[in-house]
């Protein structure tokens, strides 16, 4: 009965609305230019991209995704709207993972963020777009082989990437990139702890379907 009052509903039945993420890195350079190039891709995605937290500590960066997750449906700056999604982009670090990095994932768990794990760090996604990578890496070894081997503008000492660079011409390094950080999971049983590891194709795959869910 009660819904026999609210035939508009049926306007919007055809297409679902886009889905809103927030992402908050720790990354002042790479991460941080790595998600604006992708959301510039995109173009039409709803997505915040945030620094947040001290550096290099995953647990202060989740709280502070979670305080704007909470605070969204308040806010002006966020369209008085909450977030779909919200995720935070961790490095494991190598050879000593972060002594606060548990506590993260399982703080998060409970507030409902998720989470996008490397393992040593982000570049390790990045170097994926452009070669196979098995061996145990420490995020020194993986920013030094990102600037050897890939043509995105990336130096150690620099920090900075060209996303279209690294996207490339035709956008295939992608699926290439996806299906290698699939194969490092697959090998493992251990999740993050595994060295080389990355899930943070998860969620660009998210953002290019727009919508929740693997």
């Amino acid at each position: 009965m009660g819904r026999r009052g609210k035939p508009l509903q049926r306007l919007g039945s055809s297409r679902s609305e886009q889905r809103r993420f927030l992402i908050y890195c720790e990354g002042e350079c790479t991460e941080d230019q790595y998600f604006k190039g992708l959301k510039h891709e995109l173009k039409s995605l709803p997505v915040t991209i945030c620094l947040g937290g001290d550096h290099g500590e995953p647990k202060s960066l989740v709280r502070s995704a979670i305080r704007h997750k909470e605070r969204a449906a308040q806010s002006a700056a966020d369209r008085h709207t909450p977030y779909d999604e919200v995720w935070c982009v961790v490095d494991v670090e190598a050879p000593t993972p972060h002594p606060s990095l548990d506590e993260a994932v399982q703080l998060a768990r409970r507030a409902g963020v998720n989470m996008a794990l490397s393992n040593p760090c982000f570049e390790l996604w990045l170097l994926l777009h452009f070669k196979d990578v098995s061996a145990y890496q420490t995020s020194a070894s993986v920013q030094t082989a990102l600037e050897r081997a890939a043509d995105c503008g990336y130096t150690v000492r620099r920090k900075h990437l060209d996303y279209a660079k690294l996207r490339g011409s035709d956008g295939a390094r992608h699926a290439k990139a996806k299906g290698r950080a699939e194969s490092l999971r697959m090998g493992t049983e251990v999740g993050h702890r595994a060295n080389p590891w990355t899930d943070v194709d998860i969620l660009v795959e998210l953002l290019r379907r727009g919508k929740v869910g693997p």
